[in-house]
């Protein structure tokens, strides 16, 4: 009898809730509430619910109005937890939560809290308000937390002399007017933070790429923008151009990322881009900021990248080439100590008192010193790192590199010819014309054909101008050419089948075939940037490169596994929203060099990543509404295409 009545009792509680209200709305005690959900479904306690626990009962709630209801599907209670832990987060004792937000699609939920919380908590601002971020910045040394401002930067010198007034632990450095290698060098043992743009006495935001950064790095904010204007956060992304304008005027390129240690290095050039999708998503087109911004992109393309002699080759293509001398000190204690220890066995010497001397500048070695070139190259290139670039980044006329400066000469093209009546006059008196651009362009088409293009293997590839051949090497930067529009319609159907041939995997595209490193790798190292991983940059420019040639079903198909592996992760994983993917296997558990940035949080994520939240938001407005339905469904792509 005891038994039949708690089975009736059982059986009354787990009737659906649509007998009830269709949306039943619970008010929880946060703490309380908390610590049941832990106790019954955190079973490794690791602070989140994945579907590594072991979950020991359903988790049952009671409303107000007597409707009740059992979670347990892990991405249910995992949804709770996250709502609860936020709700912990802004101070709140209860939280009312409907049925619906916790049981809600998993696409909608993962491109909400990209717009409403992640795109936040990525924001950050040298100034007053922000810096509280500097001082807890765990990149500094010693107990002063330094920030670098140009010389030139008048403004922003007052700003921070009476900024630094309030902070003992703070210091302002003003820079030298000439910034040289040897300077940079001068400086690594007291690194710090760059000054960005002060205006009306705060500083422009800017996003960083994950939650434990402080610094705006370069290609990452142009695909950060691209995820802001989707979002209708076209202000903040403004406000990045307008720091990208304040580098190329004051450091006199765009930044590595704004830290001392890069100012002698730059990153893949996206601003005519970035300026052009800014403006055009723009409401009230400015003529005035366009004209500022298209002014220095041109400075930065003229300046930095068209100097004969170091990122310009005498044939006329464009190379990474990032100065500095001596180790890079950004790198991990020991990250070279493989290298180091061939050079010192070389000299006679222990390695320490070999990495001694040569820091100090009393041993010489121009073999090293050329291989810690290639290393600050690989660096500058965004692909660090990767075999493709070991020890010959400078060496090489890169397919991606080309790529981007031929969209800059397109871009300037045609922002001059539809903006500037097809004439533009720089403050300092330099005039150029549409046409002049255009005719930029069409030679560096034919130089990238003439170099980079293989009929035989029919696809572009990176040209090591020393040995005068290409490097054969497999990578999505190949296929950059299709987004810049290099390729013709003849072309384009060859690389398509290479791409869906070698690079294609269950989760998207891969940074490089297993073939290219396997012939070319000469360790076990795993380096971050090839086989098995797949990154967000690469999708979303093939992606847009496909679809500018038409091929909309293998586009979408590509949108979909990429979409659904950062989908099933997220539901899988407590909403988890990293770096980086192993493509092939579609996970967020990467075994490769520097980790996975956005896996290490305590019950909720509140930032993801910056260019894989733009990644979700771009894919998701280019597929058709019947994928959406099946991603949130999470029908696997086999079943899909």
């Amino acid at each position: 009898m005891v038994l039949r009545k708690w089975f009736l009792t059982l059986l009354l509680l787990s009737i659906s809730v649509s007998g009830f209200s269709q949306d039943p709305e619970f008010i929880l005690n946060i703490e309380h509430e908390m610590s049941r959900l832990l106790s019954q479904a955190d079973t490794d306690e690791d602070k989140k619910i994945t579907v590594e626990d072991s979950i020991k009962s359903p988790f049952w709630m009671l409303s107000q109005k007597g409707d009740s209801v059992s979670l347990s599907k892990v991405y249910y209670l995992s949804n709770l937890l996250q709502e609860l832990a936020l709700a912990d987060i802004q101070g709140k004792d209860s939280l009312q939560i409907s049925l619906r937000k916790i049981r809600e699609e998993p696409a909608t939920r993962i491109s909400r809290r990209i717009k409403d919380f992640f795109w936040d908590d990525l924001t950050r601002s040298i100034d007053r308000k922000g810096l509280k971020h500097i001082l807890k910045d765990t990149k500094a040394s010693g107990d002063v937390r330094r920030l670098y401002v140009p010389a030139t930067d008048s403004v922003g010198i007052e700003y921070y002399l009476d900024l630094q007034k309030e902070y003992p632990d703070f210091k302002m450095e003003v820079l030298p007017k000439k910034i040289t290698p040897e300077y940079v060098k001068s400086i690594n043992d007291k690194p710090g933070l760059l000054a960005l743009k002060i205006e009306n006495g705060m500083g422009v935001p800017f996003v960083v790429p994950g939650g434990r950064f402080n610094e705006m790095y370069g290609w990452d904010s142009y695909f950060e923008g691209v995820g802001l204007l989707i979002d209708d956060c076209i202000d903040l992304a403004k406000a990045m151009v307008d720091n990208f304008v304040y580098q190329i005027e004051h450091y006199g390129k765009i930044l590595n990322a704004n830290r001392s240690y890069y100012l002698t290095r730059t990153q893949p050039p996206f601003m005519s881009s970035f300026v052009r999708e800014v403006f055009e998503a723009s409401e009230e087109k400015n003529s005035d900021w366009l004209r500022r911004s298209l002014e220095a992109a041109i400075q930065e393309y003229e300046e930095v990248w068209m100097k004969p002699g170091k990122r310009l080759t005498a044939n006329g293509l464009n190379r990474y080439y990032a100065e500095g001398i001596g180790i890079p000190p950004e790198t991990e204690k020991g990250h070279f100590d493989e290298v180091l220890s061939e050079y010192a066995k070389k000299h006679g010497m222990s390695l320490e008192d070999f990495v001694t001397g040569y820091s100090l500048g009393e041993i010489k070695d121009e073999e090293l010193d050329q291989y810690f070139r290639h290393d600050r190259s690989v660096r500058e290139s965004g692909h660090d790192t990767s075999w493709r670039l070991e020890n010959r980044a400078a060496h090489l006329n890169t397919v991606d590199l080309n790529s981007l400066l031929y969209k800059y000469e397109k871009d300037f093209e045609f922002l001059i010819g539809k903006y500037f009546d097809g004439y533009f006059t720089t403050s300092s008196g330099r005039s150029y014309t549409s046409g002049y651009w255009h005719e930029k362009a069409d030679f560096r088409k034919v130089l990238v054909n003439l170099f980079l293009w293989d009929e035989i293997k029919g696809g572009y590839f990176d040209y090591n101008f020393k040995k005068g051949k290409r490097i054969g090497y497999i990578s999505a930067t190949n296929f950059y050419p299709l987004w810049a529009g290099i390729a013709s319609e003849e072309q384009a159907e060859k690389m398509l089948v290479n791409l869906l041939n070698d690079l294609k995997a269950s989760g998207g595209i891969l940074a490089s075939a297993k073939v290219s490193v396997e012939e070319t790798a000469t360790n076990e190292v795993q380096r971050q940037w090839d086989h098995p991983n797949g990154w967000a940059p690469h999708q979303m420019l093939l992606w847009e490169g496909l679809l500018n040639y038409g091929y909309e079903k293998e586009a979408h198909d590509l949108i979909y596994r990429w979409l659904y592996m950062i989908t099933k992760n997220a539901v899988d994983y407590n909403g988890t929203i990293p770096e980086k993917y192993d493509v092939v296997n579609r996970t967020h558990k990467v075994y490769a060099e520097y980790g996975n940035v956005g896996t290490e949080f305590d019950y909720i994520t509140t930032a993801g990543f910056g260019w894989m939240n733009a990644s979700y938001q771009l894919g998701l407005s280019l597929l058709p509404k019947k994928y959406i339905e099946k991603l949130n469904e999470l029908v696997p792509p086999e079943s899909v295409f």
